[in-house]
């Protein structure tokens, strides 16, 4: 008799144990789940601002895209091949017509020029836009001219033409990408102007941004818009970035770069050089003058990134205004007449260029993703995680 007790007291004291034991391995199976589910989350929500990270005041447009200005389209070209090749084309269409001939007002800003943007001067001498805008790789600005050309050509209405001022910029792929080999054709670029849409822009590791570095970690395109209310215009401000620049990363204002260990000048080795190619699009009836004064201003949104335009930095914006009342003929016989906003008018403008383009830059590092190329080199996608900890912790 007294042996069965003693046996049912050790069993309701194994019972216990494994009843507290699995449900402790219950508890940490939940938790296990919930850091996946955590992670699965930051990785399918890789914009910051689906992750609580705010920048300034205005409200963005339906789809947080430069394509949210009504008529601008988008085409991406990705080219990864092997090892290393790891670069390709973004093209952005001012409007879905005929561009050389419903010319668009149009100005170019030099932050600075370490770069190779062709088009510049007449963009600056006339304050039109042409053509298609092409943005790939430094060795590629020639087949990128001579694919805007020939799509140029062959369009309807331009058979007697003798002359296009193709925009073409472009960054240095070369740490992850065979920039030598010039992978990139003029046939290639018409396919990318062709595929161009509106809608929905792919960011991070396409199109022009394939290959590129931005503060130590993989960059690639990033866009951005904002809406002006209609006590403000109710115009819409559209961005798209391709980055390959350095600097200290700055996120909402926190120094992330400098607590992560990536800054400029770190053990005097490493170097802040790049390029940042910004397009600014708006719907807003803006002149060359004032577009230009709001080129200016996307530098601004490149420094609160923490962005410097250091020597080796090729940082241009392309601002162009896709008013149906401000389009340009290629051939008229009348006196061209148009309302455009008064200097008074344009702060709020500028507002929303600074704020569109320094998120469009961190939707950039968001999206993209660790890539290895070239010699085996890697370069890691920005840990989102840790940042987010950084960020929530000041």
């Amino acid at each position: 008799m007294e042996e069965l007790l003693q046996r049912n007291w050790i069993g309701k004291l194994n019972y216990i144990f494994l009843l507290k034991f699995f449900k402790g391995m219950q508890n940490l199976l939940i938790l296990t789940l919930f850091c996946l589910f955590i992670n699965m989350e930051i990785s399918a929500q890789s914009r910051p601002r689906e992750l609580g990270i705010q920048f300034g005041l205005l409200p963005t447009g339906p789809l947080n895209a430069i394509t949210d200005v009504k008529g601008v389209k988008v085409g991406h070209l990705t080219k990864i091949e092997g090892t290393p090749i790891r670069t390709g084309i973004t093209a952005i269409l001012a409007h879905d017509g005929n561009l050389f001939q419903e010319k668009v007002p149009a100005a170019i800003f030099v932050g600075n020029g370490f770069g190779k943007l062709a088009g510049v001067t007449q963009v600056r001498e006339l304050g039109n836009l042409e053509s298609p805008i092409i943005l790939t790789n430094t060795l590629s600005v020639a087949a990128g001219i001579e694919g805007v050309v020939r799509y140029s050509l062959d369009q309807q209405g331009n058979e007697n033409i003798q002359s296009v001022n193709a925009v073409v910029g472009e960054t240095n792929d070369g740490f992850l990408n065979d920039i030598r080999g010039m992978h990139i054709s003029p046939e290639e670029v018409i396919q990318t102007i062709q595929a161009a849409k509106e809608g929905k822009v792919t960011e991070g590791n396409v199109g022009a941004g394939t290959g590129t570095v931005c503060f130590g970690w993989k960059g690639g395109i990033g866009t951005s818009s904002r809406k002006l209310p209609e006590s403000l215009g109710g115009y819409t401000v559209g961005v798209l970035v391709q980055t390959n620049f350095g600097g200290n990363l700055q996120i909402a204002g926190v120094p992330v770069g400098e607590k992560l260990g990536k800054y400029p000048f770190k053990d005097a080795l490493e170097k802040a050089d790049g390029s940042c190619m910004i397009v600014v699009a708006t719907d807003a009836p803006v002149l060359e003058r004032n577009l230009e004064r709001m080129a200016q201003r996307a530098m601004m949104g490149l420094a609160k990134t923490g962005g410097i335009a250091s020597n080796g930095s090729g940082d241009y914006v392309i601002a162009f205004s896709t008013n149906e009342g401000l389009r340009i003929p290629y051939t008229s016989d009348k006196k061209l007449k148009s309302e455009f906003l008064a200097n008074e008018e344009m702060s709020p403008l500028f507002m929303a260029v600074i704020d569109a383009t320094e998120e469009a830059i961190i939707n950039s590092l968001f999206a993209a993703e660790t890539m290895m190329g070239k010699e085996g080199r890697t370069v890691e996608a920005l840990p989102k995680e840790k940042v987010l900890e950084i960020i929530n912790s000041n």
